[in-house]
Parts: structure tokens; sequence; C-alpha cells
């Protein structure tokens, strides 16, 4: 005679779990990056889900506090690796509001022509991963050519493609030659043509919008989580920091905020979309009105002299060895400086006790923001959704790292 269990106290503990706990990364493919989400899902419809972040964590803020400003650029590279020059400038502006540098106006310009650059450039990712994550391959493998045409332009500006380390406090390293506006030039002529090839195959697809037109997101809870950039506005919201606090004198150009209504897959994908549109008009605007004059500030215990005359030059040899060993003291203040990073408001909080560092430093990344929503955003959605969404929202785990 077989024993009664012994732990059974009702009938319901006899019935086996319903749902099944499922990992997605921190190794998945399908999460373009190392993060993870634990769901729980009853048959295909996710019921729960937690976010695990910090696997490729690295003390960003806590290494800049032990470098002098200018040591920190590389650093910020590794934050939204897509369009890394964006978090350069980002960085490089900070410091000048600390420091009261006024940077000339072509150089202002050609700043925005690298941000603009590299907003396309990390769109051009997103959006063609997208397109890979609901089956559509080709897209993605034809877009990347384009890619690669900005990545020449950035490497003809400062020798580096992807982590740039691109500019300096004060300005940029080094102005545009010849073959840079070339290229620049080359590239505003082609790439609207495959761009729009690219939009043929996806915006009015049916497939493509049944499987994106959905994960809809409220602008009320857009805001509550703190949303900006790309993800914001296609929930209707149109804040963008470029026309909120103009900074590099983007209040010169004539431009769009494109906005959705839904704030679903397929308006975060049109949203980024349109955009590319509007920093192609910035880019043309900006190279026909490019103003004469130096590409940097008059800085010199902060910008780096030009070698030939730290090789020539006593006074520039001393401040190259100042400068290159972190011996000057930044004035002691507080400040924080935003930019419209590809994924929204990329903000940098910097204290200075007087030192030769910052004595607290903070990066506001746009990806560590939002990334919190993700599961709450698919709870009661299909798996299959949920990934295309995750896409959509475009994490990158070195912006959700720092």
């Amino acid at each position: 005679m077989m024993s009664k269990p012994q732990n059974i106290k009702h009938a319901s503990d006899l019935v086996e779990k319903q749902t099944i706990t499922l990992n997605i990364g921190p190794t998945h493919p399908a999460t373009h990056g190392v993060f993870q989400n634990v769901v729980e899902i009853d048959g295909e419809r996710i019921v729960s889900g937690d976010s695990t972040i910090g696997y490729i964590h690295r003390a960003f803020e806590k290494i800049a506090e032990h470098r002098p400003f200018y040591q920190v650029t590389p650093l910020t590279d590794r934050l939204n690796y897509c369009s890394s020059p964006i978090n350069n400038m980002g960085w490089h502006m900070t410091v000048e509001k600390l420091l009261g540098i006024i940077v000339p106006k072509r150089a202002q310009y050609l700043r925005v022509i690298i941000m603009e650059l590299a907003r396309i450039s990390d769109h051009i990712v997103c959006n063609s991963v997208i397109g890979v994550d609901t089956g559509a391959l080709t897209g993605f493998t034809y877009v990347f050519q384009w890619r690669e045409k900005i990545y020449e332009i950035f490497e003809e500006i400062c020798g580096a493609r992807l982590t740039t380390n691109i500019g300096r406090v004060g300005g940029l390293e080094r102005d545009f030659n010849d073959i840079a506006f070339k290229k620049l030039e080359s590239f505003l002529k082609d790439f609207p043509k495959g761009w729009k090839e690219f939009e043929n195959l996806l915006v009015r697809n049916r497939i493509f919008m049944d499987r994106t037109r959905t994960v809809p997101v409220t602008a009320e809870f857009a805001l509550q989580y703190g949303f900006t950039g790309p993800n914001l506005r296609a929930t209707g919201v149109d804040y963008d920091v470029r026309v909120m606090s103009p900074y590099s004198s983007y209040e010169d150009f004539d431009f769009k905020i494109p906005v959705g209504t839904k704030g679903d897959t397929y308006d975060r994908f049109m949203v980024r979309n349109q955009e590319i549109w509007e920093s192609l008009k910035i880019i043309r605007q900006a190279l026909d009105k490019l103003p004469d004059g130096p590409y940097h500030a008059d800085a010199p215990q902060f910008y780096l002299p030009p070698k030939q005359e730290v090789y020539n030059n006593m006074e520039a040899l001393i401040y190259h060895f100042k400068i290159v060993m972190g011996e000057i003291d930044a004035p002691k203040g507080e400040v924080y400086h935003s930019v419209e990073g590809a994924n929204g408001e990329l903000g940098f909080y910097l204290i200075s006790d007087g030192g030769r560092a910052a004595y607290r430093l903070h990066f506001r990344r746009p990806c560590f923001i939002y990334y919190q929503a993700f599961t709450e955003m698919v709870k009661g959605c299909l798996l299959s959704d949920a990934i295309v969404a995750m896409s959509s929202m475009n994490i990158i785990a070195g912006e959700l790292d720092a």
C-alpha cells in the first residue's frame, strides 16, 4: 500500500506550474548586447519579467574622476559606440561650459555635421536590425554600405572609425580637408537613393507592418519612465534637446522633429526613419552656410598646440606637457550639459573642486533610463513581438552599463 505524500496540504499543490521561465540573454543573439531578461511565458505570451544589467559595467565615471578632462573622451566613445562622435562632442561641450570657452562658429558647424552623420549611422543600424528581427535580412546587408561610407568620412577627419575620440575641448583637432568634403558631398548625393530603396522594402510592407504595429506605449507611460529621444517622440511628445536647449548653433538650422501617435514599434521605426531625412537636411545647410574662421578656440591651457609648434616653440612645448600630464587646474564649479544623442538626452553632470580632474562625474545615458520600462512594456505581448520591440528601443549595452 502506497503512503500518502506528507507535504501536500491542498489539491492545488498537485497542479504543475503552467508557465515557463525563459532567459533572454545575456548571450542570446536576439538581445543584440550583453544584458538579460528573465521572463515568464504562458504559451507564447509574456506574463512577467525581470531585467538584469551590469554585465559590462566598466566604472567609467570613477575612472574619469582620476583622469584629466581631455583623457575622458575615449571613455565616452564606449557608451553608445554606434554614434560615438555625439558622446565625444557632448563631453567637450560640458568641459567648455565649465571653463567658459567660446567655440568658433566654424567649429560648431563642423561639429553639427559630424554629429548628424553619427545620428544617421546609428539609425541605419537600429532600423535595419528591426528588419532582421522580423525576418528581412536583405535591407540590413544592403544599407550597411552607407554606414561604411560614414566611417570613411570619420576616418578622413580624425583617423578612426568606430570609437573615434574625435575633436578636442575647444573645437576640433584639425579642419576638414578636401578629401573629407568630397566624400561628404558624395554621401549626400548617393545615400538618399539607397535609403529610399530601403524604405520601399519595409515602410508599406504588409508583413512588416503587421509585425511592428505592436507593443504600444502611451506618452504618459514614456514620461513616467524618463523616456527621451526617438522612443519618446514616437508617443507624440516632441521633445528634442537640439530645439529645447540649442547647442553648437543648432538654432541656425531649419529642421522638423518627427513624432508618432501610438508609440508602438512601427512608430519608433518611422521616427528614426524620418530623422535620417532631417539629419541630411541639417548637414546640407551646415555645408552651404559653413563660416570661415578658426576650427578651435583660443584656449592654450586646454587645447593641445599643433605638433609642429611643439617641436619648434618652447611655450607650445610647455603647454603640451602640462595638458598631457594633467597639470592645469580647472575652476571650481558644477555644470550639466546635454546633447540629443541618437537614443535621447545624453547628459554629463560634472562637479569640479578646482583640481585637475572631475571631483564627481555622472553620465546620463538614455538607454539606462528607458531600459527599466522594457518588461512592463511587453507584459501580455507575444515573445516574438517583444524581441522586435527590444530592437526598436535600440538598447546599446555599452550605453546601458557605464
